[in-house]
C-alpha cells in the first residue's frame, strides 16, 4: 500500500482536546497560537501526519476550559488500588468565556488555513468522509462559557457548536459530574440544576447535541426525563468491566439503547483497565471487552468510538493517532465484519447525529 492511500475504514472519533493543547501552548510560550504546528508536526496524539497515517477522519473538536490540575500528582494517584482525586472549584463565567472564544477561533483559524472543516451537518460530514477532508464538530466541554440566558450558546451555535457537555466533572451552574474516583459509580451527589434542566431543552429545540460523559448518574436520569433526543455519550466505558465512576451501568446503556442514541468508546486507559490504573501498557483486548459489552447492550448500531486523544493516556499499543491501524487489525482479528468495522469507526456517528441535528 502507497504511503498516500488511505487507511479504511476511516474513523470519526467522539472526544480530542487538540484545540486546548494548541491554546495551552501559546499560554505556555507567551506568543499568539501557532496553528501551523499542526501541519509541521506536533507532540501530542494529533496533528496532520498522525491524521493522515492512522485514518483519523476527524471528529469532535472540544472546547475545554482547564482547571490548575498538577498532571504528575493525578498520574501518580491513579495508579494507586483506590483513588479519589478532589473536584476541582468551579469556573466563573467571566473566567471562561475568554479561553472558550480563543478555542473556538483556533479551530476556525484552522479552517481558514484549509486544514479542516467545521461539520454542521451530516450532510457535510460524509462529505469529508468521501473527499479526505478532516471534518470538525464544535464541541463544549463543560459548559462554563455559557450564560443562563443561552445568549453565548446561540453565538456559539451560529460559530457552529452543536454539541455540548453540560459538566466536565467539577460542578457548575448547569449539574454536577463525577470525580475521578475508584473503584465509585457515578451516583455521587445531585443531578442537574434548573438551568441544567432548561439548557437540556433548548439545545434539543436548537439541534445541539447533549454529551452526558463526565455528568453524574442523577444528572443523566435527568436528561432522560426531560430530553426528546437519542441520549449520547461521546467518550464513555462500560462499568461492568472497568468499576470507575466516569463509566456506564448496563441500567444506563439500556436507556441509551432505548433512546437510539450512542456511545463513543473512550480509550483512556483508566476507565479501560478493571484495576482503574492510568497504566499505558494496556492491550487491545480490554478495549476489544468494552466493545463487545457495549455492542451487547446497544447494538451494532450504537457503538462507536470517542478516543479522549491529547486528553488523556492511551494503550502505548496505539500511542497516537498514528497508530490506529492496529486498532483496526485487532478489531478485525476479534471477528468483526466489514460491515461493522464500517459502522464502528464512522457511520454510526454519522446516522447518530442525523437523529439530533437540525441539518
Amino acid at each position: 500500500m502507497s504511503d498516500n492511500a488511505p487507511i479504511t475504514p476511516p474513523i470519526l472519533d467522539g472526544h480530542n482536546d487538540i484545540l486546548s493543547l494548541l491554546y495551552d501552548t501559546g499560554l505556555s510560550m507567551d506568543a499568539p497560537v501557532d496553528i501551523d504546528r499542526f501541519i509541521t508536526g506536533m507532540s501530542g496524539h494529533l496533528d496532520a501526519d498522525k491524521m493522515r497515517k492512522g485514518g483519523f477522519a476527524g471528529g469532535f473538536f472540544a472546547i475545554w476550559v482547564p482547571s490548575p490540575i498538577d498532571m504528575d500528582v493525578k498520574t501518580t494517584q491513579m495508579n494507586l488500588p483506590v483513588y479519589d482525586l478532589p473536584l476541582p472549584p468551579e469556573i466563573a463565567l467571566d473566567q471562561a468565556v475568554p479561553v472558550a472564544l480563543a478555542q473556538a477561533a483556533i479551530l476556525h483559524r484552522m479552517e481558514a488555513a484549509g486544514y479542516l472543516q467545521i461539520c454542521t451537518s451530516t450532510a457535510m460530514l460524509q462529505s469529508c468522509l468521501d473527499h479526505g477532508k478532516i471534518a470538525a464538530i464544535m464541541h463544549i466541554e463543560g459548559a462554563e462559557p455559557i450564560d443562563r440566558d443561552f445568549y453565548h450558546l446561540d453565538m456559539f451555535r451560529r460559530a457552529g457548536l452543536r454539541s455540548i457537555g453540560p459538566v466536565w466533572s467539577r460542578p457548575n451552574r448547569f449539574g454536577h459530574g463525577v470525580p475521578f474516583r475508584y473503584p465509585s459509580s457515578g451516583d455521587i451527589g445531585p443531578g442537574l440544576t434548573d438551568d441544567g434542566k432548561r439548557l437540556v431543552t433548548y439545545c434539543d429545540a436548537n439541534g445541539i447535541l447533549i454529551d452526558l460523559s463526565h455528568l453524574n448518574e442523577a444528572g443523566f436520569w435527568d436528561v432522560t426525563k426531560i430530553s426528546q433526543k437519542p441520549l449520547v455519550a461521546t467518550h464513555s466505558n462500560a462499568y461492568e468491566i472497568s468499576p470507575h465512576s466516569r463509566n456506564l451501568t448496563d441500567r444506563q446503556l439500556a436507556a441509551i439503547a432505548e433512546s437510539d442514541g450512542m456511545v463513543g468508546l473512550n480509550f483512556a486507559v483508566a476507565f479501560l483497565r478493571p484495576d482503574g490504573r492510568m497504566e499505558a501498557d494496556t492491550g487491545f483486548d480490554v478495549m476489544l471487552r468494552h466493545l463487545d459489552h457495549l455492542i451487547e447492550h446497544l447494538g451494532e448500531d450504537r457503538v462507536g468510538l470517542g478516543s479522549d486523544f491529547d486528553g488523556t493516556t492511551v494503550p502505548q499499543a496505539i500511542g497516537n493517532a498514528a497508530g490506529l491501524p492496529a486498532l483496526r487489525s485487532a478489531m478485525s482479528a476479534h471477528g468483526y465484519n466489514a460491515d461493522l468495522m464500517t459502522k464502528l469507526c464512522h457511520a454510526n456517528w454519522v446516522n447518530a447525529l442525523g437523529r439530533i441535528w437540525h441539518d
